[in-house]
C-alpha cells in the first residue's frame, strides 16, 4: 500500500511539475486575451480650446471641451480569436452645452496582437468600405515592445507611427510611451461661406487640415492605454497654397482624474491576474510538484525495501519473501 501511495504521488508530482513549466506558456496563447463583452467608457477634457461653432455660426474661445469614448463589446460577431468592438466618439462644449461632433466605429481585432481585422462589419462613421489595418490603438498588444507601431487613425483613414519615446509611471504601473506627430494632412475638401473668412465670394472652396500630437502610455504587460494627451488642431486652408484661412478647432486633451483612476484600477486588476497565471501559479505548482515527486519516491522506496508480512502477520524481509522455500531447489 505504501508503494501504491508513493507512485501516487510521485506521478501527481510530475504533473504539478509539467503543469509548471507548460502553464506560462500556454496561458499566453490560449487565456490571455482581450474580452468579446467589453465595456469602457473614457473622458478627455481640455480647458481654453477654441473652436467655430455651426450653431451659432460663430468662433468660440476660451471653453472646456469634453471629449467622451465609450467602447462596447459585440460577443455574437466575435470568435476565439477576434474581437468585435464599437465605438461612440462625442465632442462637446461644456461651457456652452453644445456637441461639437460625433463619430462612430466598428473594429475587429486579434484579441491577442491587437491588429485590425477587416471583417465582421467594421467600418468609420458607417461606412463599410473602409479599410482599417495596423494596431488598434484603444488597445495595444499583450507584451508590448519598445518599437514604433503603426496605428490606425480613423479621421486620417490610413495608419500612422507611434514612435517609442521612452518608460515611466502611471499611478504605480510602469507604462512605455509612444508619440505620434501628424502634420497638418488634408482630410476633405469642404465649399464655405465666403463671408464667414472675411471674403467676399459667396462660396469658396476650403481644404479642412488636421493636425495632432497625441502622447499614449501603454502597460507593456496588459497593453492597456491607461493615460493619453491628445492635442488636436483643425483648420481651413487653400488647397493649393496650404495657407490658414481659419483655425475651426484647437484642445490639448487630457485624461480626467476620475477617469485615470478608473483606468489604472482596471489596470492593476489584470497585472494582478496575469501574475498570478504567470508567476505565483507555476511556482506553487512547481514547488509543491517537487515536494510530491520527491516524498512519493521516498514511500516507494521504503514499500519496497521494508518487505512484505506473511500470511500469520510477521514481516518477511523483501529478499526472503522473494527466495525458494526449503525443498524447492
Amino acid at each position: 500500500m505504501r508503494r501504491i501511495i508513493g507512485l501516487t504521488l510521485a506521478v501527481l508530482g510530475v504533473l504539478l511539475i509539467v503543469a509548471a513549466v507548460s502553464l506560462p506558456t500556454w496561458v499566453t496563447s490560449m487565456v490571455v486575451k482581450f474580452p468579446l463583452d467589453e465595456h469602457q467608457t473614457a473622458t478627455l477634457r481640455a480647458s481654453n480650446a477654441s473652436y467655430f461653432s455651426q450653431k451659432s455660426l460663430t468662433e468660440r474661445t476660451g471653453v472646456t471641451i469634453q471629449a467622451t469614448y465609450t467602447i462596447t463589446g459585440d460577443p455574437s460577431k466575435g470568435s476565439s480569436s477576434v474581437a468585435v468592438w464599437n465605438q461612440v466618439s462625442t465632442v462637446t462644449d461644456v461651457t456652452n452645452h453644445e456637441q461639437i461632433s460625433q463619430t462612430t466605429r466598428t473594429f475587429a481585432f486579434d484579441r491577442r496582437t491587437a491588429q485590425l481585422v477587416d471583417c465582421c462589419g467594421a467600418s468609420v462613421n458607417g461606412d463599410k468600405s473602409v479599410h482599417q489595418t495596423g494596431v488598434l490603438g484603444s488597445v495595444f498588444p499583450f507584451g508590448t515592445q519598445k518599437q514604433a507601431y503603426q496605428v490606425y487613425d480613423p479621421t486620417l483613414k490610413r495608419t500612422e507611427p507611434f514612435n517609442y519615446t521612452g518608460s515611466g509611471t502611471v499611478n504605480g504601473i510602469p507604462v512605455y510611451v509612444f508619440t505620434q506627430d501628424v502634420a497638418p494632412t488634408q482630410v476633405a475638401t469642404l465649399p464655405v461661406p465666403g463671408a464667414l473668412l472675411g471674403l467676399k465670394a459667396a462660396v469658396v472652396t476650403m481644404g479642412e487640415f488636421d493636425q495632432q500630437h497625441q502622447v499614449y502610455s501603454v502597460d507593456p504587460e496588459t497593453g492597456a492605454l491607461v493615460n493619453v494627451e491628445d492635442h488636436q488642431i483643425v483648420t481651413l486652408r487653400d488647397p493649393a497654397t496650404r495657407t490658414i484661412a481659419k483655425v475651426v478647432y484647437d484642445a490639448d486633451l487630457t485624461v480626467t482624474p476620475q477617469t485615470l483612476k478608473t483606468v489604472t484600477a482596471l489596470d492593476s486588476s489584470g497585472r494582478d491576474t496575469l501574475a498570478l497565471l504567470r508567476t505565483i501559479l507555476p511556482i506553487t505548482f512547481g514547488v509543491v510538484g517537487g515536494v510530491l515527486l520527491v516524498a512519493g519516491i521516498i514511500l516507494a522506496t521504503r514499500g519496497r525495501r521494508g518487505g512484505e508480512r506473511s500470511a500469520d502477520g510477521t514481516q518477511v524481509s523483501a529478499a526472503a519473501a522473494g527466495s525458494p522455500a526449503p525443498g524447492e531447489n
